[in-house]
Parts: structure tokens; C-alpha cells; sequence
């Protein structure tokens, strides 16, 4: 294994990582603005518990988001040196965006409201998240502003070997961002919506199973309470709002996604057209969409490659909106881009032990052909689970089945994986680019850059090896640390971002035992508790 491929694993294992938090830290944190807004506007103290309960996942989800995501920034001076030379100028702007106003915003107005409970007025502090929550979705938008250009760049010239930014607007209006933003935001949605379903569920099975909710002859919900451990009838009105709200947010966000999916996919057959050529296994001009193909999908010259089954015309539309359209294939690309780019990367030293090698423009077929396919995939099963569970609760409650349930929860996984099957798919299938050219080669589209010439030249295999080991054990720490926060607060329900809500600790089971409905027993310390909890600060 040559630095090269070590530095690309460093950094496919940390940003796939990292990217784990970041589409519930943008959907979840939306959703608790929304749920808060609701609570200010109708007093009703269901939508309290919501915005407390989910308001504590998100910033628990937040936190691990923000230790490894300062990684990334790091790695592009420790391994990649030589391509932050060559983007530097590019790259510096909206990276510097990110960090000094829609980060700057999202930390300060998250610390007010986290440390605002009771103590700024409801409205004020109402603003407050969303200030923090919009601040994370700009921070989203200069960021894909940096890796937009990285797969379409423009606004640049050529200087001494370098990209010198000549029009900043043109960066951040780059058209392949103005639909990559809002895609990921929606796929962000999506992720929100199963999680605040699979949890939902979860609880509401809970009281089925304890007997506090029954139902009639006719399958409504009878809802119980049993005010000892925080379950009462307002806990019942948190879980079945949360569960249907996810849903609608699922099946809303899946068809964004869907829109703004076709959208990129023209503009990637446009711009990338050997990336969604692989992604299709299309290794001959045609119009038919591969549905299942086999073989060595691995292959240079796609010989071994045998689609079974296909639908004519799909292909076609996916990348022109026309039935009829034959689309280039792999064996017509490849000698293009020979033609344009070269057969060999240049005997340079900047290239390494790369150096004078032959140039291998199709990308791993089995990453983009299977990373498109899940992607699609997992983000439909999501969005059919979550319209039948707003069918199957339309009477106020779960089945009994521990099956459902089980289904249910691990169901959260499944937007989670067409999220990061996504992001694997667009990153992979650039290469062997770091810059992608543009389709025409003329003017900026001499701007490109090959992965191969962007490592850095003066880090060892064995250190590159040495940090891979130490990140994805510290990664895997972390992870450990994360679910197991997660799963002892999931499990504790509401009371355990709100324990004021158990007998004995200021709650006289009504839930609105301070002045605004916290439970503020009036000295800064709701219900006078003493507790364990690593968020308590925050309430």
C-alpha cells in the first residue's frame, strides 16, 4: 500500500465519521427550533417536553460533531499539503466564512440558549435557536461552497501552478452547489424525521407493553398514566406527536431529496459524466438504467461487466429528461479523457512513487455502481417505513409487536446510510481527481488537479499508517461514547432531560410547576435536583 492510498483511508475513515453527526446536528436542531416555536406560541407543555428531550439528543449529537470535525481541517495541512497550496486561495474564503460567521453564530447563540432557560424571556430565547440552528445550515452552505468547487470549479484562474480566485461569487452561486445545499438539507431532514420516529415508537411501545395504554373494540388509544416514573398522559401526547411529526418530515423529506437527487445527476452527467457512467455500470452508449449487473465491476475495460436486468430509457431521462438520448459509456469516455488529460501522469517528483504511472480514469465501479444504489435504496425503505407508520398510528398508538418496535428503531440506520452512501458515492467518484476538469478543455477547465499529486510529499507511510491507527481508534472511541449517551437518555424518556417531571422532585404532576411551565422552583436549579447528567448545566 503506497502514502497515497494510506492518506485517502485517513481521510474517507474521519469524514465518513464525521459526517454521521452532521445531517442530525442540521435536521434534528431545525426540528427543535420548530418544536420550541410551537411550545411559545400555544403554551402547551407537550411541545415543552419536546423541545427539552430532543434539544438534549441535539446537543449531545452536536458536541462529538464539533470534536471530529476539527480534524478535517487539520488533515489538509498534515497529509495533503500539496493540494492546499493549490487551492489555498480557493478554498480560504468560504472555509473562512464558515468558521468566523456561520460557526461564530451557531456557537454563541447555542451557548445562550442552552445557558437562557429562565432566564431570558421566552421570545428572546426563542430566537436564539434559531439564530444557532440557521447559523448550521449556512456553515453547511460554505462548506459544499469548498467542495462544490472541488467537483465543478469556477471563478478561478491559473497562476504559477496554482487556482487564484477571481470571483468569489461565482463560488459560492457555483450551480452545482445551488443544488448540492439543498439536498443535503433535505437528506438531513430525513435523517431528523426517522430518528425522532424510531425513538417515538420505542416509548410508545414502552407504555403498551407496561399496560399504561390500551385500546378499544375499535384499536383507538386508551391512554393511561403512571405519574411515578414521568409517564403520564401529557408523556403520551410527546411520543405520538414526535412519531407523526418525524413521519410527515421523512416522507416530505424524501421526495426533496428525490428532486434535488434528479437535479444533481444531470448536472454530474454534464460535469462527471465518467462518475455517473460507473455509477450505472454503463459500459456501452445507451439509455437503459442497470438495475442488477455482475461480475468484476472492478474491471478497467468492463469487459467482465454483465447487466441482468435493465430498464430502457431510464438512463436517458436521469441525464438529459428525454427517454431517447443515448448517454456515453465507460468505453467511449475513458479514450476522452486519455485524449485530454493523458495515458500517464507526469514523471514528476510532486507525483511520488505515482510518478510516470498510467492514469486509470475509471473510479472503483463497485463503490459508485452499489453507493448510488443504497443511497436511493435505504432513503426509499425510509420514507415507505415512515408512511406507514403514519398510517398505522393514525388511532393514537404503536402494535404491541416487539418485532415492530425492534424494526422501528433500527430503521433510524437506514437515512443515516443513504446519507453517507451518498457522500461516499460523490467523493469516490471523482477520482482519480481531487479538482475535477470541466467537461469542455478550454480556459478554467485547465483548472484541475490529480488526487495523485496532492498528497503530502514529505509525510512517511509509516507516519500516515501511525495516524490512521490513532484516529480510528479515537473515532471509535468516541462512537462508543456517543451511542451510549444517546441510549441512557433515549431510555430514560423525557424525565431524564426533565427530572423536575418525577415525584419528589418539585413536580406536583401537572408539569407546570415554575412560572413558564420548566418546573423552575424559583432558585435557577428546577425542582432543587442534584443530578449526573452531563447536559444538566443546560436546564
Amino acid at each position: 500500500m503506497e502514502a497515497l492510498d494510506i492518506a485517502r483511508w485517513q481521510f474517507g475513515i474521519t469524514t465518513v465519521y464525521h459526517f454521521l453527526m452532521v445531517p442530525l446536528t442540521i435536521g434534528l436542531g431545525l426540528v427543535v427550533a420548530a418544536l420550541q416555536t410551537a411550545w411559545v406560541r400555544t403554551g402547551k407543555e407537550e411541545y415543552l417536553r419536546l423541545t427539552k428531550f430532543w434539544g438534549k439528543l441535539f446537543l449531545i449529537n452536536f458536541i462529538m460533531g464539533v470534536a471530529t470535525g476539527l480534524v478535517q481541517e487539520f488533515q489538509f495541512g498534515m497529509a495533503w499539503s500539496e493540494y492546499s497550496r493549490f487551492v489555498g486561495d480557493v478554498f480560504g474564503a468560504p472555509l473562512a466564512l464558515e468558521s468566523l460567521l456561520a460557526f461564530f453564530t451557531e456557537s454563541v447563540f447555542l451557548g445562550l440558549w442552552i445557558f437562557g432557560w429562565n432566564r431570558l424571556p421566552k421570545k428572546l430565547h426563542l430566537a436564539t435557536i434559531w439564530l444557532a440552528t440557521g447559523a448550521s445550515a449556512l456553515s453547511a452552505y460554505f462548506i459544499l461552497a469548498a467542495n462544490s468547487w472541488m467537483q465543478h470549479p469556477v471563478g478561478v484562474e491559473l497562476v504559477d501552478g496554482r487556482a487564484v480566485m477571481t470571483d468569489i461569487w461565482a463560488v459560492l452561486t457555483n450551480n452545482t452547489l445551488l443544488v448540492a445545499f439543498p439536498h443535503t438539507i433535505t437528506g438531513a431532514f430525513a435523517v431528523a424525521g426517522g430518528f425522532l420516529l424510531g425513538i417515538s415508537w420505542y416509548h410508545l411501545w414502552k407504555r403498551r407493553r407496561d399496560g399504561i395504554d390500551t385500546v378499544d373494540e375499535n384499536g383507538r388509544v386508551i391512554v393511561g398514566e403512571d405519574a411515578a416514573i414521568g409517564r403520564d398522559k401529557t408523556d403520551h401526547a410527546v411520543w405520538i406527536k414526535a412519531l407523526r411529526i418525524g413521519a410527515a418530515v421523512a416522507v416530505v423529506a424524501f421526495a426533496g431529496t428525490a428532486i434535488t437527487g434528479d437535479l444533481q445527476g444531470k448536472l454530474m452527467f454534464e460535469q462527471q459524466p465518467m462518475k455517473m457512467a460507473a455509477a450505472e455500470a454503463a459500459c456501452h452508449n445507451g439509455t437503459s438504467f442497470s438495475i442488477l449487473s455482475v461480475g468484476d465491476v472492478g474491471a478497467r475495460d468492463c469487459d467482465d461487466v454483465k447487466t441482468l436486468i435493465e430498464v430502457p430509457g431510464v438512463l436517458s431521462f436521469l441525464a438529459n429528461g428525454d427517454f431517447n438520448t443515448p448517454v456515453d459509456g465507460v468505453n467511449t469516455l475513458i479514450p476522452e479523457y486519455q485524449e485530454n488529460y493523458g495515458t500517464h501522469l507526469p514523471d514528476d517528483p510532486m507525483y511520488g512513487e505515482q510518478a510516470g504511472q498510467e492514469i486509470d480514469y475509471l473510479p472503483v465501479m463497485a463503490v459508485t455502481y452499489w453507493g448510488f444504489r443504497i443511497m436511493i435504496g435505504f432513503g426509499g425503505i425510509a420514507a415507505v417505513a415512515a408512511a406507514v407508520a403514519l398510517w398505522v398510528t393514525r388511532k393514537g398508538t404503536v402494535p404491541q409487536s416487539k418485532g415492530l418496535m425492534r424494526l422501528a428503531v433500527f430503521g433510524i440506520l437506514a437515512p443515516f446510510g443513504a446519507n453517507s452512501a451518498g457522500w461516499i458515492f460523490t467523493e469516490m467518484g471523482r477520482q482519480p481527481f481531487v479538482v475535477v476538469p470541466n467537461p469542455s478543455f478550454t480556459g478554467i477547465d485547465n483548472v484541475f488537479m490529480f488526487t495523485a499529486a496532492a498528497v503530502s510529499p514529505g509525510v512517511s507511510k509509516a507516519e500516515l499508517l501511525f495516524s490512521v491507527i490513532s484516529f480510528t481508534v479515537i473515532y471509535l472511541a468516541l462512537l462508543v461514547v456517543e451511542v451510549g449517551l444517546l441510549a441512557k437518555y433515549v431510555r430514560g424518556g423525557v424525565p431524564s432531560a426533565m427530572p423536575e417531571l418525577l415525584p419528589g422532585n418539585g413536580h406536583d404532576g401537572d408539569g407546570s410547576d415554575g412560572p413558564d411551565g420548566t418546573g423552575d422552583s424559583g432558585d435557577g436549579k428546577p425542582g432543587g435536583r442534584k443530578s449526573d447528567d452531563v447536559l444538566d448545566f443546560a436546564y
